[in-house]
């Protein structure tokens, strides 16, 4: 009996890729970045914020203080503040303290506005950041869990997004038994996927420095993000060691519509 594989983001594409709608430049920008109407619906954000050197310390204090600020603050159904790294091997080699991020998941868009607005989180880091990215998402696709829960929950109103500009987020609890396995096998995929065309951005992030780890990837389309997740053969290598090895406690894959941009990342926009 063939035995079923493991999550990858291979799972998250649709079985046939519809033809390619490329998003069309200058029409669709907005405030320095990409944009398509927001729907009455469960909405994810995600906050990067580039700080200098000299502002690294302030940096880490905001990670513990902000935990209480965002717990209370309403609308807001789940949340991570999150570390990042360049994703290429999962250690402390990765680390970025320049670029923090916050990943929410909010019941409507009308809560994410009233804390841009008006949350002490926004205000300080506005202060804190040099420079600052936002992509508002919507949920296309979702396997697995992250702490115990599954945040994501795709709505009637996906399939209306389907084509354009795509993220992917990965997330996985490692085994500490395991860990230097899936460290030795991890650079060739981050390599794999910084070479396939339509990648815009692809970053490490975690809750944790170690023991959990976790990608954002922001793609032209579908049909860039199929080309990695069934074409390149150590993504696939990778998938069948999963399998083989058990390398997680717990796992998250989802696929997202990228329905708004703001702000720059390292001076670029994007998508």
């Amino acid at each position: 009996m063939r035995t079923a594989a493991p999550l990858a983001l291979r799972d998250l594409l649709p079985r046939h890729e519809p033809a390619s709608s490329r998003w069309r430049g200058a029409a669709q920008r907005h405030l320095g970045g990409y944009v398509r109407r927001v729907p009455d619906a469960p909405l994810t954000t995600l906050h990067l914020h580039r700080v200098r050197r000299r502002a690294v310390p302030a940096a880490l204090g905001r990670m513990a203080a902000d935990r209480a600020v965002l717990a209370r603050t309403p609308g807001l159904a789940f949340w991570k503040l999150l570390g990042t790294g360049d994703g290429r091997t999962f250690t402390l080699r990765d680390v970025d303290p320049l670029r923090w991020g916050l990943l929410a998941v909010w019941d409507d868009p009308a809560d994410l506005a009233v804390f841009e607005r008006r949350s002490p989180v926004r205000a300080a880091w506005r202060r804190l950041a040099e420079e600052t990215w936002r992509a508002d998402l919507l949920p296309l696709r979702s396997r697995g869990a992250w702490s115990g829960r599954q945040p994501f929950s795709p709505t009637a109103a996906a399939s209306r997004h389907s084509q354009g500009p795509v993220a992917a987020v990965t997330r996985a609890r490692l085994r500490p038994t395991r860990a230097r396995s899936f460290w030795r096998a991890v650079p060739p995929v981050a390599l794999d996927a910084n070479r396939t065309p339509g990648l815009r951005l692809a970053i490490g992030i975690a809750e944790a420095p170690v023991g959990v780890q976790g990608t954002f990837s922001l793609w032209d389309s579908p049909r860039a993000l199929a080309a990695f997740a069934y074409g390149g053969a150590p993504h696939r290598e990778v998938i069948d060691q999963t399998m083989a090895r058990g390398w997680y406690t717990e796992e998250l894959f989802a696929r997202f519509a990228v329905l708004h941009t703001t702000g720059t990342v390292d001076g670029a926009s994007l998508p």
